[in-house]
């Protein structure tokens, strides 16, 4: 590792030793992003168990060079967007909130599409007013309703850009297909998909994504399963390179590709903190390998 080790922290903004990638060719972020999830309760629903460390957690993470802050109005649903504006508003210049819709919540671990254009565009309306803001950095579409015209759900993403109430458009578990659709009627500035260690059926889309310089946000990045328990790939690495078995799924996922923007969360600062130490962490030539191997 450079300056940080995964026992503490090295430098002032260590997030930044990450790099850094440009959102739509004009909006800079560091490689080493936040998702707001886990912020919420059980389930995704309702508020946080510590209110407080909720908050020290969003705060820390900009304090430790984090600028791109992933979250959607279904976290909660509304409570990780409120929580994000009570921490962060007024914003530091250069910090990018990401937000999503598409979604309908009905309780806990409930989640069902809804991509009525007049949907989207009322819960574009009330992530600006419960984010404080009059344009939202990155809107991503959460998913694309198979019940309604994908056209349409990509028609008001760019309503709401050509209005000025969205900067950039991204989308969430899509196709290549999909993007290459979408991509006639907006500019797609992200693709979020799930993606780690142990689950790369995305790696079309990753591909596709990376020769198009479009950024890749891989959501659920910290997963490793077995890999990272004892005499597992990920665990002899860590051990290896006085690393964190997530440092090293993080690590092996920052070199995998210029574009990708790994968001992991929690709802603790020393998580975070450990998280955020391994940014710098450069694995040699045969670790790569063998954890490229590995699934």
């Amino acid at each position: 590792m450079s300056s940080t080790t995964a026992t503490g922290i090295g430098t002032d903004r260590p997030a930044a030793e990450s790099g850094q990638v440009r959102l739509g060719d004009s909006v800079p972020v560091t490689r080493l992003g936040f998702g707001a999830m886990q912020l919420t309760g059980p389930g995704v629903w309702g508020p946080p168990a510590d209110h407080d460390e909720a908050i020290r957690v969003l705060r820390r993470a900009v304090e430790l060079g984090v600028n791109l802050i992933d979250t959607a109005d279904a976290y909660g649903p509304y409570v990780s967007e409120e929580l994000i504006r009570e921490a962060l508003h007024p914003y530091d210049e250069g910090l990018v909130i990401a937000t999503k819709a598409g979604f309908l919540r009905t309780g806990p671990g409930e989640w069902f599409p809804c991509g009525r254009p007049e949907y989207l565009r009322q819960q574009c309306e009330m992530s600006l007013r419960r984010l404080g803001v009059e344009r939202i950095d990155l809107f991503q579409l959460h998913r694309v309703d198979p019940t309604v015209p994908a056209d349409d759900q990509y028609g008001v993403l760019a309503e709401l850009q050509s209005e000025g109430k969205v900067g950039l458009v991204g989308l969430s578990e899509v196709t290549v297909d999909e993007i290459a659709d979408a991509s006639v009627i907006v500019d797609v500035a992200t693709v979020q998909n799930r993606y780690n260690l142990t689950d790369r059926a995305a790696d079309d889309v990753l591909r596709y994504c990376t020769e198009r310089g479009i950024g890749f946000i891989p959501w659920f990045p910290l997963a490793a399963g077995e890999l990272a328990k004892p005499g597992g790939v990920v665990h002899e690495a860590a051990e290896r390179l006085d690393a964190t078995p997530s440092q090293v799924a993080l690590a092996w996922l920052l070199q995998r590709s210029s574009i990708m923007l790994p968001i992991p969360g929690t709802a603790s600062v020393a998580h975070l903190e450990e998280n955020v130490a391994g940014a710098g962490l450069k694995l040699d030539l045969a670790t790569v390998s063998a954890l490229d191997d590995a699934v």
